[in-house]
Parts: C-alpha cells; structure tokens; sequence
C-alpha cells in the first residue's frame, strides 16, 4: 500500500461528520464538481466547499480546476488506513466475543 503523511486523527476528523461522509458516498460513484456535490445540500455552496477542503486536508479528495468548475474526485488510499486500524479492534472483539460464547457454551452442557 502506498503511505499516505496525513495522520490518521485528520481522516477521522474528516469521516465524523455525516455531510462530509455523504460527500464521499457521492464522490465514490465518479467525479463531480463542487456545483454538483452542493446541489443535495441544504447549505450554502461555501459550505459545502469548507466541507471539500477538510476532506482534502485529510487527503481524501483531490480537486482540479476544469475550465470555470473544479473538479473533485475520491482519492481513498486513507480510507484503507482507517480500514486497517478498525479492522485491527474488529479481531480483538472477535476474539473475545468468541471467548465469551464458549465460555457460556460450557457451562450449558455443565447444566
């Protein structure tokens, strides 16, 4: 995997507000501009562009000047990252979970 500087703690910043989330969902279907990502929102389009910025910031989307538009796009290479540090407490619970489950299992066939 290729490495990415932004800190983890930015992309999770990024990812904690559900705008900004509905914004890569959107983003993951192809490329937009910002015009066109503004137009489901019920906010100002300078909001929806402060929104872009901090998803660029954490590097997750990369915008491009396109005549009069910009263009942005998904860039999800901190998505993995993020992904992988879940993933990580996702097998730690596992394991414990499954732990638990046979621990009860036992003491039913002790019964």
């Amino acid at each position: 995997m290729v490495e990415n500087p932004v800190p983890l703690d930015e992309v999770f910043h990024a990812l904690a507000s559900e705008p900004r989330r509905r914004l890569l969902t959107v983003l993951a279907e192809g490329e937009r501009t910002v015009g066109d990502l503004a137009g489901p929102f019920d906010m100002s389009l300078a909001a929806v562009s402060k929104h872009i910025k901090v998803l660029e910031g954490a590097g997750l989307v990369e915008r491009r000047p396109s005549g009069r538009s910009t263009i942005c796009r998904l860039t999800p290479g901190p998505l993995a990252r993020a992904h992988e540090w879940v993933a990580f407490y996702e097998r730690f619970w596992n394991v414990r979970l499954d732990a638990l489950e046979a621990m009860f299992a036992e003491k039913k066939e002790a019964k």
